[in-house]
Formats: structure tokens, C-alpha cells, sequence
């Protein structure tokens, strides 16, 4: 599974704030809620994550096993 627990650490790390992405750079607060619930995004959603807060793809997201696929 695709994991974004990194993003809210690097968040974190640039003070940028859940309220700054949506009143500041116009992020929807669904793709918030996805992102929170370790659901799909698109590539775009990503990539406008790695220019808000000038990171790269590894300091947002990482590929977890899933036990389920473990067997």
C-alpha cells in the first residue's frame, strides 16, 4: 500500500499547515481527506504536493507491504 504518513512530517517540517494547502494553494479538502485515508491520488496531485512544499516524491509517500499480500 501506498502510505502518506511523510507528507504530514514534512508538512510539519516547512510550516506549512492543512489550512495554508487549501485557502493558500488551493488544494480541495477531499484530496486532503484521501491523502489522510492512504487512498489514490493522481500523479498530478503529487506532483502539485512536491512543488508546494519543494520536496521530493520519497519525502511524501512510500510503499508499505500489505500483510494481506504477505502470503
Amino acid at each position: 500500500m501506498i502510505s502518506f504518513e511523510k507528507l504530514w512530517d514534512t508538512m510539519k517540517e516547512k510550516g506549512i499547515s492543512q489550512y495554508a494547502l487549501i485557502k493558500k494553494y488551493g488544494v480541495s479538502p477531499a484530496q486532503i481527506t484521501r491523502l489522510k485515508r492512504n487512498e489514490s491520488v493522481s500523479t498530478h496531485t503529487i506532483e502539485m504536493f512536491c512543488e508546494i512544499l519543494d520536496c521530493r516524491v520519497e519525502d511524501i509517500m512510500e510503499y508499505k507491504k500489505n500483510a494481506e499480500t504477505d502470503r
